[in-house]
């Protein structure tokens, strides 16, 4: 048996494991005599701890010891499963712990520099490292998943709510999952810094991001939070995320990252470093995650009086994020594929006049991005209106992949032309019957005062019988900068 055939054999275990522990479960093994309960659970131990030692020998290129351990493991742990229903006290779910445990480990990963417990997929390790350059952040820093000195792994319970979270994310949340992966790898040279700075996992980022906006820098909600990680406006500023001629520091990646790794530790310091309480702060706010915690440091997010008191939404929060970090670290174990992403960043300086809105017309569907560049090109330039024409010489960040498909195709030939023409294509303005000409109806403005999230583009999609220009015009705007409290002339739509 050669050692790759060993490896095939070892990622198959886990599924082949749970399938037996789930047959023998149900099994009663009558006419069998029941052994002592400390006997079987000693049984279970040391089928754990032959896994383990297989995965040792494979990794030692012994592939015939290894297979043979395996073998016998597997034995001990379905025989001890079957003989469960016999033996007064026997827990079957100390039995499916023992899966989620071997979940934990590499899938037959055997590289040398990894250690069997480590926190990091073997897939995540396969995926080009060293892709994003020397001067970027290495594939490997993954695995650096430690929490105040414990592994990420050993801080995320396998309990109900994270799996429910689990096979959420697995079904009607994949696609949101996915995108969310995508938008992060190439927001990642941005946001984990900060992170790494503070001794805080990127799964942990990862997990949180996907919850709250999907990696959408300009994500808005309806209570008023912004940005990738979704900061209110009150707990942006006492972490720095204010106004900064004229734009809303919430919406900047690497600003937000950095509030949200200090908000986090802050928590973090607050509840004894438990994460799930920390979470649930960071969701449902932090007074009201103090005072049901009181004293008791030691409580678990978990318990009847914490988690039957708190809001629905955080319920369903806190087992989402830890949920959506586990994947991000083990997706091999859940037939779960991320797509690769060359996330490396570079720049384009504009040849001929363009917004972002025409640079994702030109740039069409390059690298399979089936859903084009738009919400790549907004998230690395947060601070320019999707629709406002750049002049020429601005620079601008994209996907280094992306700089010679815009000399390529956005500079000459006919997409450039094409993307202009859908742009600047005037939407006919609907006249009232008795409000007289056009001009006169432009004559009539209403008083409008911009709120948090607003954007010139924004309102003049609202409002359905005006276009940018207009607007822009009628308030003597030279660039599209507005701030909260500001007060704009808006025509009167009829």
């Amino acid at each position: 048996m050669s050692l790759r055939s060993a490896v095939r054999s070892l990622r198959r275990v886990p599924l082949a494991a749970a399938l037996g522990l789930l047959a023998a479960c149900a099994s009663t093994g009558a006419g069998k005599p029941a052994p002592p309960l400390d006997a079987l659970y000693g049984q279970l131990d040391q089928a754990s701890l032959g896994y383990e030692t297989a995965l040792r020998q494979a990794r030692a290129g012994d592939a015939e010891a290894s297979r043979k351990t395996l073998a016998q493991s597997l034995d001990r742990l379905k025989l001890a499963a079957a003989r469960c229903g016999d033996v007064a006290g026997c827990d079957p779910q100390r039995f499916f712990s023992v899966f989620d445990r071997l979940l934990r480990m590499k899938d037959g990963n055997f590289d040398d520099d990894q250690d069997l417990n480590g926190d990091i997929d073997a897939s995540q390790a396969a995926l080009a490292p060293g892709r994003m350059g020397a001067a970027s952040l290495p594939q490997a820093q993954r695995s650096v998943t430690l929490l105040r000195g414990q592994k990420l792994s050993e801080l995320i319970a396998m309990n109900g709510a994270v799996k429910s979270a689990l096979e959420d994310w697995l079904t009607w949340r994949r696609p949101n999952l996915i995108d969310a992966y995508v938008n992060y790898e190439y927001l990642r040279s941005q946001m984990w810094p900060a992170y790494k700075k503070a001794d805080l996992p990127e799964a942990l980022l990862f997990g949180i991001m996907a919850r709250e906006s999907g990696g959408k820098v300009h994500a808005l909600s309806r209570s008023g939070a912004a940005g990738p990680l979704q900061f209110m406006y009150a707990t942006g500023l006492r972490f720095g995320l204010g106004t900064e001629n004229g734009f809303d520091m919430r919406y900047d990646p690497a600003a937000s990252a950095r509030a949200n790794a200090e908000y986090l530790n802050e928590q973090l310091k607050a509840f004894n470093n438990n994460l799930e309480l920390s979470l649930g702060a960071y969701n449902g706010g932090e007074g009201r995650m103090r005072r049901l915690v009181g004293d008791d440091d030691a409580v678990s997010f978990y318990d009847p009086r914490i988690y039957d008191q708190l809001a629905p939404e955080t319920r369903a929060y806190v087992p989402a994020v830890l949920a959506a970090a586990w994947l991000f670290l083990h997706p091999n174990s859940y037939n779960l594929k991320f797509p690769r992403v060359d996330g490396r960043l570079g720049a384009i300086v504009l040849k001929r006049p363009a917004s972002l809105s025409e640079l994702t017309v030109c740039l069409g569907t390059t690298r399979d991005m089936y859903e084009g560049w738009f919400r790549t090109l907004r998230n690395l330039n947060p601070r320019l209106d999707p629709r406002l024409a750049q002049p020429i010489g601005t620079t601008l960040q994209v996907p280094r992949l992306l700089e010679r498909v815009y000399a390529a195709r956005c500079v000459d030939g006919p997409w450039p032309i094409l993307a202009a023409d859908l742009h600047d294509a005037v939407v006919p303005v609907v006249k009232d019957a008795g409000a007289g000409s056009a001009a006169a109806l432009s004559k009539r403005t209403r008083t409008y005062v911009v709120r948090r999230g607003d954007t010139l583009s924004g309102i003049s999609h609202r409002l359905g019988c005006s276009s940018l220009h207009e607007i822009t015009a009628l308030n003597g705007f030279r660039n599209h900068r507005i701030s909260v409290g500001q007060r704009l002339k808006l025509p009167v739509c009829d």
